[in-house]
């Protein structure tokens, strides 16, 4: 008889399961608040004056948005 289990992906407790979720939230948690910063200090430059930093800071939230969905696809894929 076969494994129902896929033999790639491995199989954690719950426990394990809530660890790895808890560690996820602290990380998105500090993603979240380096956007609001990043947002704040480039419109504050923006209206400073200061155009440069609009690009790479754009470039930077779209780095922190897209850890962010990486973040939730390991966490769907976890649950199947």
């Amino acid at each position: 008889m076969s494994d129902p289990r896929n033999r790639n992906t491995p199989f954690f407790s719950r426990s394990q399961r809530m660890a790895v979720v808890h560690g996820i939230l602290c990380f998105v948690l500090i993603l979240d608040v380096l956007q609001l910063w990043l947002l704040t200090a480039t419109m504050n430059a923006w209206l400073g004056g200061d155009s440069a930093v609009i690009w790479p800071a754009a470039i930077v939230s779209i780095v922190c948005v897209g850890l962010n969905l990486g973040l939730l696809r390991y966490l769907y894929r976890m649950e199947r």
